[in-house]
């Protein structure tokens, strides 16, 4: 069995989809399996056991292309595809699948994809709530799934693979020595990573002011803060860091931008606890099982949550709340306004005085 995924195109969708070909490989070991997805995803593909390889989508987000995927469609029947598995709803999407000729394609029915669908399921939202279910419940017959009370338990979350010496390495790179030595000799300083962005823009985001806010709390408990973000979170890092005064900011690095998606990977395995927006980080921290407070506003928890028993999460607001995109310096939401720093200290302060009897995570296997 050969196994083509249409993978999705942002980052948390990714992390997600992980359940989907954890489950192929469970009930098809032998499987195959290649993920068809912009070539920024493929260090996750890589850290994905269940992955054979990742084929570079040559289109652009949105982007119709016809003739490009049929050329794409064509190449691909080299492979030998016998199992497609769309998981964007877009018309376009099923394409390539269609042209390479693969025998089973299967998919939710979204944008009208009759004929170019050979498993088309109708996709009742109340049925699937979560994200990951309406993933997970391809990997099984339709006439099995008729909701997500019926996929079988438990869903098997994502896992990312990171070694500890791929870990040390990348910490030892980025990380301020002075910080490696502090917390090695002293077991009650820990290690916290802030994602404060996200790809959305500012409505999905706790404002800045807050995390300085929580920051100058944690610093003078003696934690160190590290920033994790893409180059488009460069700026609300420093943002984050003019709010602290010079003192402080010897507790805070800014690394938004400085890295790459595979360097942050290896430096959330570092981390001993994480305070993020609903993002991609967020998703990724969950799948190294890292404590984690995930702060929401308008996305709902319901829909697509950490899938991790070490998440918590702050949401004040309930249903989803549809909003537009927004780049806009400000924009915040109020309900993510309203999620004090209190609050989130007050959250989390249980699970930091527990870490503290650790040892720097990196340092302790």
């Amino acid at each position: 069995m050969r196994i083509l995924v249409i993978g999705p195109s942002w980052v948390g969708d990714m992390m997600m989809s992980q359940s989907l070909y954890r489950t192929l490989k469970q009930t098809h070991p032998n499987a195959l399996i290649d993920v068809l997805a912009p070539a920024w995803s493929f260090p996750l593909l890589s850290r994905m056991p269940e992955i054979n390889q990742g084929i570079e989508m040559p289109l652009g987000h949105g982007a119709l292309g016809i003739k490009a995927r049929r050329e794409l469609g064509k190449k691909l029947r080299e492979n030998g595809y016998t199992h497609a598995y769309i998981l964007p709803n877009s018309f376009k999407s099923a394409l390539i699948p269609w042209f390479a000729k693969i025998p089973t394609r299967v998919g939710w029915r979204g944008e009208f994809r009759y004929g170019l669908l050979t498993d088309c399921r109708k996709l009742n939202k109340t049925d699937f709530e979560k994200m990951v279910e309406r993933y997970v419940a391809l990997a099984y017959p339709s006439q099995a799934i008729k909701t997500a009370k019926d996929i079988p338990e438990p869903i098997l979350v994502p896992k990312l693979q990171v070694s500890s010496s791929e870990s040390i390495a990348v910490a030892e790179k980025l990380i301020p020595k002075s910080w490696l030595t502090t917390l090695k000799q002293n077991p009650k300083q820990l290690f916290i990573g802030f994602c404060p962005g996200a790809e959305f823009g500012p409505a999905k985001r706790w404002p800045d002011y807050h995390y300085a806010a929580l920051a100058k709390q944690l610093i003078s408990l003696g934690h160190y803060i590290v920033i994790l973000g893409s180059a488009k979170d460069e700026a609300i890092g420093e943002d984050i860091i003019r709010q602290l005064n010079a003192e402080q900011q010897e507790g805070c690095i800014n690394l938004a931008g400085k890295t790459s998606l595979d360097e942050v990977m290896c430096l959330i395995t570092a981390l001993d606890y994480v305070v993020t927006n609903d993002s991609g980080l967020m998703h990724i921290a969950a799948a190294f099982d890292k404590p984690l407070l995930a702060l929401y506003g308008p996305t709902s928890p319901n829909f697509t949550p950490p899938l991790s028993s070490n998440a918590q999460i702050i949401r004040l607001i309930e249903g989803f709340i549809k909003i537009r995109k927004t780049n806009q310096a400000m924009g915040y939401h109020q309900s993510l306004v309203d999620i004090s720093p209190k609050m989130v200290m007050e959250k989390i302060q249980e699970r930091l005085l527990a870490l503290e009897n650790r040892l720097f995570t990196l340092y302790n296997e």
